[in-house]
């Protein structure tokens, strides 16, 4: 068997107090209507703070402020391995708008529980998870 390539993606972990970002694919797309962090795969010769702050501006119509690394893991999908890097970032600039996603909600660690997300955001959503409650 084949080893696949390793598709570089991040993925911003946003805050507003206690209540983080999340964000719906669209039905059209791979994993359609299930729900994700904002971000998508790095470009070449970008970094992914930079690749990071451009899915934002695509995605969402704000600029944000990347800061350190929340997490990062490797997921392998049916058609696709990613290695995603989550970053802890904030929005600096902008109201968030639904340029690409179904919808968008902000939620508390509780919450996860209510939603369906990507399978590659699991482990991620057990370490936020876990960090709220200590």
């Amino acid at each position: 068997m084949e080893k696949r390539s390793v598709t570089e993606v991040v993925a911003a972990l946003i805050w507003d107090h206690d209540k983080f970002m999340i964000c719906q694919r669209p039905p059209h797309k791979a994993r359609g209507m299930l729900w994700e962090f904002v971000g998508g795969k790095v470009e070449r010769g970008e970094t992914r703070r930079e690749a990071l702050i451009r899915e934002c501006r695509e995605e969402l119509a704000v600029t944000v402020s990347v800061s350190d690394i929340f997490m990062d893991v490797t997921h392998e999908y049916p058609d696709i391995t990613v290695h995603l890097t989550l970053f802890h970032a904030t929005v600096a600039e902008g109201t968030p708008q639904r340029l690409e996603h179904n919808d968008i909600r902000w939620i508390t660690a509780e919450e996860i529980p209510n939603y369906e997300f990507c399978p590659a955001d699991r482990e991620i959503l057990d370490e936020i998870r876990r960090v709220t409650e200590a």
